[in-house]
């Protein structure tokens, strides 16, 4: 835990500037309240009890001669002054000038950005902070808060992983909502729910859980997904069965015991007010145009998160909250990484312009991963740019690869061309972390995947040629058509014939194949190693419903392809020559079936050899058939009797993948490997 901050006795009586929010102030027995705003004419703090949160008990208007400095509004309540207080919010009036970027409105109770949890009243109402006037009783409120208990997780070791990191992106309530999850019916879809899925994963393979959104977003925003944050410091209320921040630590640490990091997915690119006709519940009526991005003639909100707002990430107060926000959930909630939603959003300036060249909180968050040692993602794009590559740059930045999600979908889809491309991705995609001359990235930083939250899951990729989005309620509008999909020649599940079926599932294991044997850091969806589907929906963000809940009937009825899921992954572990600190270099020669690989536009076919032996693993030799038919590979590494076949996704379950230390001898180096399979040997 954080060291409680000195006081001094000017903060005695008027209140102090730092930190910003409520906080306690255990020497004198009172709450420190600190809130920003540039452009606010006057604040009031109004103290509530939950007996009655539509009437303030206590209501300090604070007067700018003593509770400002800089600003920032403060004051200090001693605590026998808040009448039974357990809550507050702020009233707040300015100019209320949309046309120059200005929202402010009286009426409206504001929820403190800086709060460090939130109460919803029982009227609570987004469509009534959607209207002008009042929302006393109806608007969520901050809780008051004495700071965490000591937990004996505060001084543990995290766990870290480097060749064997092996991420699981997961919906907190989606992985356990059914009953089929076998977790208690009292914690289904909650962090205690996930605990008991622990021995699962441990089983699976897991080394890393990246959790969608568990900042504290709008109920009745409609964002099942939860990238709609309301607040920054406060795990979402629906996600415990008691006190969410507890039930939090209590669930990181059995990930820690485990062996296990926990990644979250933040999203501080834009909040759950959205845009014009949104609800004023916060950001938006304490100084609008401090908070976001506005157009400077019209005060109109720059949209570059499809969201309705985007955050004003360079301005200083935005970047407190930001920093702030990590540094809570990195010390006292113990989490080992996060990834940042539309993090190019970060590299945008005052003006909305995008400054890759030093955007001052890339840097920042830089700085306190490295200070807090935590993992850093970037998922570095937006709808106005695509930054991938060397626009978060040093070492503590990891990044999504859209670029590996793409090709290897269009290779393994049977598109032409794509060989070349394919040898890329596998090699650890050097053109987008190139290793020199000036800046010198690894592999590691690229975060291969096929599948996540967004778009289609692995089963539906390999079944649906369209997407099938209809019960999203915007007529089949909202989601990608750009899915690179193939259904192996029939629409969807019902009726497919068992060719069809069993091809899906080959091209299913191909996925996963080449996702195991690439240099970077592997990432898959909850769900794909028992093919579980979404019905063909690829955007099903408001679909709080057997549509997104995990169907793990499916995975008794699949259960050759989690062991296939399995063994991939135990044999990526067991090989750390794959995932390399540094690139593959001269440790690879790539192969075509009989020769040199050929690069024309007609060739599907790829083969390589990667050393191990140098480092004290094995040797490998890979071919990669990408045709719809048989291609026979001469094996040019190596002679007859070295080597040993350990993966054929050409074969049924269970010879497809052998257990470690049982490959099948392979007699000849004339092999033929099927259509649209991989083959792996080893010595």
């Amino acid at each position: 835990m954080e060291q409680p901050r000195a006081t001094d006795e000017w903060a005695r009586a008027e209140g102090g500037p730092w930190p910003l929010g409520a906080t306690w102030v255990e020497s004198e027995r009172a709450y420190n309240f600190a809130l920003f705003s540039r452009h606010a004419t006057s604040v009031t703090l109004l103290l509530y009890s939950e007996r009655d949160p539509a009437r303030p008990v206590h209501r300090h208007a604070l007067d700018p001669l003593l509770n400002k400095s800089g600003l920032i509004w403060h004051c200090r309540v001693p605590e026998g002054d808040l009448g039974g207080a357990t809550l507050y919010g702020y009233r707040i009036d300015g100019p209320h000038d949309p046309a120059g970027g200005h929202r402010f409105d009286a009426g409206k109770v504001l929820l403190d950005p800086f709060a460090p949890s939130v109460y919803f009243p029982p009227g609570y109402s987004r469509s009534s902070a959607s209207k002008p006037g009042p929302t006393d009783g109806t608007a969520p409120l901050g809780r008051l808060s004495r700071g965490l208990k000591p937990f004996d997780a505060d001084t543990a070791p995290r766990p870290r992983h480097t060749h064997d990191c092996i991420v699981y992106e997961l919906h907190v309530k989606g992985f356990t909502a059914r009953a089929s999850s076998g977790v208690s019916p009292e914690k289904r879809g909650t962090f205690a729910g996930i605990t008991e899925k622990i021995p699962y994963l441990q089983d699976l393979g897991i080394t890393v859980v990246e959790l969608l959104p568990v900042h504290q977003f709008d109920p009745q925003e409609g964002s099942y997904w939860g990238y709609m944050t309301l607040n920054f410091f406060s795990p979402h209320h629906a996600y415990a069965s008691g006190d969410p921040h507890e039930e939090f630590r209590s669930m990181v640490k059995a990930f820690h015991d485990a062996g296990i990091e926990v990644w979250l997915d933040v999203v501080y690119n834009h909040t759950s007010e959205s845009g014009d006709d949104g609800p004023t519940t916060s950001y938006r009526g304490i100084d609008n145009r401090c908070y976001y991005l506005v157009r400077r003639e019209t005060g109109e909100y720059l949209n570059d998160t499809g969201c309705g707002n985007t955050m004003n990430c360079a301005h200083p107060i935005v970047r407190a909250l930001i920093l702030s926000s990590l540094q809570h959930w990195a010390v006292n909630l113990h989490v080992d990484g996060f990834r940042f939603d539309l993090a190019s959003i970060f590299t945008r300036s005052l003006d909305g312009s995008v400054n890759t060249l030093d955007p001052p909180l890339v840097s920042e968050i830089g700085l306190l991963g490295y200070l807090r040692d935590v993992r850093l993602v970037a998922e570095a794009w937006d709808i106005g740019s695509y930054l991938l590559g060397r626009s978060f740059p040093g070492l503590m930045w990891r990044q999504w690869n859209g670029k590996f999600r793409d090709d290897v979908r269009s290779f393994v889809k049977g598109d032409p061309g794509k060989v070349g491309a394919l040898m890329q991705r596998l090699y650890g995609s050097d053109d987008l972390f190139p290793e020199g001359p000036v800046e010198v990235y690894r592999p590691c930083q690229s975060v291969n995947f096929i599948t996540a939250h967004d778009g289609f899951c692995l089963h539906d990729l390999v079944a649906y040629n369209e997407k099938h989005n209809e019960a999203n309620g915007h007529d089949n509008t909202d989601g990608t058509n750009d899915n690179l999909s193939w259904n192996c020649g029939w629409e969807g599940d019902t009726g497919a014939p068992w060719e069809v079926r069993a091809l899906r599932r080959r091209q299913i294991k191909n996925f996963f194949c080449l996702l195991m044997l690439a240099n970077g850091t592997p990432m898959f969806c909850a769900g794909d190693e028992f093919m579980n589907t979404q019905q063909g929906n690829n955007n099903p963000y408001n679909q709080d419903n057997e549509i997104t809940w995990l169907d793990w009937d499916l995975l008794e009825r699949n259960r050759e392809m989690f062991r296939f899921f399995k063994g991939m992954i135990a044999f990526r572990k067991a090989h750390p020559s794959i995932g390399r600190g540094r690139y593959w270099r001269d440790d690879v020669r790539w192969h075509g079936p009989t020769g040199a690989v050929d690069l024309s536009p007609e060739s599907r076919s790829l083969g390589y050899f990667l050393r191990g032996s140098k480092l004290g693993d094995s040797d490998l030799y890979v071919m990669i058939n990408g045709h719809w038919e048989d291609v026979v590979f001469t094996v040019q590494e190596g002679r007859e009797g070295d080597w040993r076949r350990v993966v054929d996704t050409g074969l049924s379950s269970p010879d497809d993948i052998a257990e470690a230390g049982k490959g099948h001898p392979v007699s000849r180096l004339d092999v033929p490997v099927q259509a649209r399979s991989i083959l792996v040997l080893e010595q």
